[in-house]
């Protein structure tokens, strides 16, 4: 939409959930505001210069005014430290650089050990977002306790269908996300031959059509 005003915006988000570890993870999510923190705050505050404990420190801090910056709960700060948590090991051991190039940079598929660092980081990454999403913190630690329930994988036959719905399309976006995940905006459909772009537009509509619009929900960063 943008573009179509002339507005060339900068990517903000570089394909985080390819990440193969926490720090390459934030160096790709919501760029814009972490390069903003980066600035403002770690810089300022002696950034990596003044040793490895000061530099967590400094590590500590951005993401604990992250955490707030979404609101004042402690669901944000509680997710502000566990980031900062994951983050400090890569920190110790001089890692947090180690990943700028994008996974599988010279093949179409990851390695095993780059597909289980991207399935471990995005475990970590999706278990921190049950504290971002929890109204507290007694909230997140029922849902973990029922994430990890044996009765879990016990659903009525309704919600198995519901999860099988949501791991299609999960699986999906995956696929198109890592067709296009070293393109700046993603997938271009304009590139595509005339055929498999009518067949896009066809499923999107179906989808469209297919989703329950009668329970809106506002754009989460609207409350923030």
């Amino acid at each position: 939409c943008a573009r179509l005003f002339g507005i060339d915006l900068m990517q903000n988000f570089k394909y985080p959930y390819f990440s193969r570890d926490i720090a390459e993870f934030w160096r790709r999510w919501h760029i814009s505001l972490t390069t903003w923190f980066r600035d403002y705050i770690y810089i300022p505050l002696g950034g990596s210069r003044a040793g490895k404990w000061k530099s967590f420190r400094n590590t500590l801090v951005i993401f604990l005014v992250s955490g707030f910056w979404h609101g004042a709960n402690w669901t944000f700060v509680a997710w502000g430290a566990y980031h900062a948590l994951l983050f400090l090991p890569l920190l110790l051991l001089g890692q947090n650089r180690r990943y700028r190039d994008f996974v599988a940079e010279n093949s179409f598929l990851p390695s095993v050990k780059e597909l289980t660092q991207m399935g471990a980081t995005f475990l970590l990454v999706l278990l921190g977002w049950i504290l971002f999403r929890s109204e507290d913190i007694s909230q997140a630690a029922v849902y973990l306790e029922r994430m990890f329930n044996v009765s879990l994988f016990s659903a009525p036959q309704l919600g198995q269908l519901l999860l099988k719905k949501c791991f299609f399309f999960t699986a999906l976006m995956f696929v198109v996300e890592w067709i296009g995940r070293k393109q700046a905006h993603g997938l271009m459909i304009e590139d595509l031959s005339l055929p498999v772009r009518y067949v896009i537009y066809t499923v999107l509509l179906i989808i469209i059509y297919g989703f329950d619009a009668s329970n809106p929900q506002g754009f989460i960063y609207f409350q923030f």
